[in-house]
């Protein structure tokens, strides 16, 4: 713990003076970060460092497992997160960001290790899906590619849930809103984003259009009524 308090003082003394134009913009006129992300509380992961975002750049939710429970009328962090990012403060990206080697993940297909931890064991009910789709879809898995692929489409899933929030369901009626799943492989030191139309994750390169889970565009399920001309 004192090497971490030691790291607040080095904030204090050299990293808060080098940006202190850009702390004083932020304390002036407020936030407009530029995405959500909604990410696992690994200590590995890392959003900001990951983005090499700047203070003001990302605004974060991180929990066990990056999972988002479908909407509900109960009041949730998550949920409050996602709504103020999107009403409030006008965010029009939202990533979903899941990574390998995920404790969570990995208590979602061996639930022996759950035991002891009921919250834990009721979080990872919003993963269901993700177990259920390796198991019925996959077929016979080492036991780190089973971890693997619950993960994944643990990144899958949480999208899906994202889009029963009414903020974030109007914001892609509109046209306003994009969602990203994106996967953190902690050995490679890359980050694979999903492509909504093949369905799979593949590598974020540089020079190359960025595979998107759900692009922005006007999504409604009927035409808008035309105005008839005043008579």
């Amino acid at each position: 713990m004192n090497d971490v308090i030691g790291r607040v003082f080095d904030f204090e003394k050299r990293v808060f003076p080098s940006k202190n134009d850009l702390y004083a913009k932020l304390a002036i006129h407020g936030q407009s970060p530029k995405a959500l992300m909604i990410s696992c509380a690994d200590s590995r992961i890392v959003p900001e460092l990951i983005m090499q975002a700047d203070p003001g750049d990302l605004f974060v939710c991180r929990n066990a497992g990056n999972i988002v429970p479908p909407f509900a009328t109960q009041n949730g962090g998550v949920s409050s997160t996602v709504e103020y990012a999107v009403a409030a403060l006008g965010v029009r990206d939202i990533i979903v960001c899941g990574h390998s080697d995920c404790g969570a993940m990995k208590a979602l297909v061996n639930p022996e290790m759950l035991e002891g931890m009921p919250n834990v064991t009721a979080w990872l009910r919003h993963s269901h899906a993700a177990e259920c789709v390796v198991k019925a879809a996959y077929g016979t898995l080492a036991p780190a590619e089973k971890v693997r692929a619950a993960s994944l489409e643990n990144v899958v899933v949480q999208l899906a849930h994202l889009r029963t929030h009414p903020s974030v369901a109007a914001g892609i009626a509109r046209g306003e809103i994009s969602l990203h799943g994106w996967f953190v492989d902690i050995h490679a030191g890359q980050v694979l984003a999903l492509d909504g139309e093949t369905g799979r994750f593949s590598p974020i390169r540089d020079g190359q259009k960025l595979p998107v889970a759900l692009a922005a565009a006007q999504r409604l399920a009927m035409d808008e009524p035309q105005l008839e001309a005043a008579e």
